[in-house]
């Protein structure tokens, strides 16, 4: 049962979330284009989204792309110049760093939208729930730290790249890579996928919505004063 377990959630969910990802995103767009938005709650009150929402921004994207590079970066690429062992410990400082930056954001922006009556109101459901799924995601990576230091050779962080790269060129047997790590990592590579599994469905869809084309506007913005 255990390794049956093992196969479906880190050898077939993956291909389920991010197919239903892709298709609902794509069918969002196109079906109901109107929602392809998160709704500001800024008019309702601006107190604590400054600090809660940059902290929470920069964190998670810093450790977004850090998580990316990390696990799709051949081993053979970064062995020349770095170990294991040291890549497992600048992935363990750089995760702590950035996940208590986003850690403290993301607290600012649960209390303002759960505490805050005027701005709880306005929220949606999944407003409210892919903040709270956000939040666990962060405290699993988080407590993923004191576990990698009780085995700092690096041995783990290989797997879960060698899982990573598999899924992501199709091939077979990544799931053999995961069945002996500890459960949390496990935990929190499910929990990453279910959040990439509700994606078309929340608010974070304005992820594909950065307005890159203003950089290639002809003119300047005209904004005329009070």
């Amino acid at each position: 049962m255990h390794e049956y377990l093992n196969t479906f959630f880190f050898g077939i969910y993956p291909y389920i979330a991010v197919g239903v990802m892709v298709l609902g995103t794509v069918l969002r767009y196109d079906r109901d284009p109107y929602s392809w938005k998160a709704d500001s709650s800024q008019f309702v009150s601006r107190k604590g989204l400054r600090w809660g929402s940059n902290l929470f921004h920069v964190g998670i994207l810093l450790l977004f792309f850090g998580h990316l590079v990390g696990l799709l970066t051949p081993h053979w690429m970064y062995e020349p110049f770095i170990t294991a062992g040291q890549k497992q410990i600048l992935a363990m400082t750089a995760g702590g760093i950035f996940g208590s930056m986003c850690f403290v954001g993301m607290v600012i922006l649960i209390v303002r939208r759960f505490g805050n009556a005027r701005v709880s109101a306005t929220s949606s459901f999944w407003d409210k729930a892919i903040l709270l799924l956000l939040f666990v995601q962060l405290i699993l990576g988080l407590l993923t730290i004191p576990q990698s230091a009780q085995h700092l050779d690096g041995s783990s962080m290989i797997e879960l790249a060698h899982w990573a790269q598999k899924i992501v060129t199709f091939r077979g047997g990544a799931a053999e890579h995961l069945l002996h790590e500890n459960v949390i990592f496990k935990l929190h590579i499910v929990l990453g996928l279910t959040i990439f599994l509700v994606f078309p469905f929340t608010r974070l869809v304005h992820m594909f919505s950065a307005p890159f084309k203003y950089l290639l506007r002809p003119g300047y913005q005209i904004v005329r004063k009070r």
